[in-house]
């Protein structure tokens, strides 16, 4: 018979022993958790059509936080480990803008450090070669703005040579006419960059008339809440589950 010493036998034990590794056990468990979501892997809701038609305003997305240089959960430090590789043209980033440091943004990388961009008339020229629209990208607006510093969007269209700086990133909207991206605010520095898009476990389309809480309706919760369940399986845009963020 073999004996494990320090073990007790379930009927030895106490009532308290047994809720302490209950919680002992959830603790541990949110913790990994806390540390998969901060550091490895992390879900993002796309709210605007800026990355229209590669992702739409309802897409639930994975980001790999991990190849660019996983972040350690530790609170009030920013320490990171070495990244597998740096983002390059065409990846997906998610990241936070310098307007806006605690909103996460996510673009396309077009270019990087020493890389010039220019748009003619639309097109994007990176070192001179004319880069293709994404599959799943566009232009919404036929009209062509001429470069202007003087006018908002006056650099939408037509945008002088620019050569990115050292430590920094272009980034462009798929959607190229409705975007607020590196045209307008700059290069993107690096350690900005949060993860690279992965794949979209969810999508919703959005509804055209929500139903409203009203606080002088008691029962307003539950017809909102019975519009939510009814409406949600038309919603759902089965096609894009597991697609690929390309």
């Amino acid at each position: 018979m073999s004996i494990l010493f320090g073990h007790k036998d379930k009927k030895d034990r106490k009532w308290y022993e047994s809720i302490w590794d209950f919680i002992e056990g959830l603790g541990i468990a949110l913790i990994m958790a806390l540390m998969i979501k901060t550091s490895v892997v992390e879900a993002y809701k796309i709210p605007s059509g800026s990355m229209e038609n590669t992702l739409l305003v309802g897409d639930f997305l994975l980001a790999n936080k991990f190849v660019y240089g996983m972040r350690l959960p530790i609170p009030w430090v920013d320490i990171r480990l070495p990244a597998l590789t740096d983002p390059k043209p065409g990846d997906i980033v998610i990241f936070r803008p310098p307007f806006a440091p605690n909103v996460n943004y996510i673009k396309r990388c077009v270019a990087v450090e020493g890389q010039t961009v220019e748009i003619r008339d639309k097109q994007l020229y990176v070192d001179g070669q004319a880069v293709e629209m994404p599959a799943d990208g566009k232009h919404e607006d036929k009209n062509t703005i001429p470069f202007s510093l003087d006018i908002m969007g006056g650099k939408r269209d037509n945008m002088p040579p620019y050569k990115v700086p050292p430590g920094k990133i272009f980034v462009l909207g798929d959607n190229r006419d409705n975007s607020y991206d590196s045209r307008f605010w700059g290069p993107l520095d690096k350690r900005m960059v949060q993860g690279r898009a992965l794949i979209i476990h969810w999508s919703v389309e959005p509804e055209a008339n929500p139903p409203k809480l009203d606080s002088a309706d008691p029962f307003s919760l539950v017809k909102y809440l019975a519009n939510k369940i009814t409406h949600l399986p038309g919603r759902i845009r089965w096609s894009r589950l597991t697609r690929i963020v390309c």
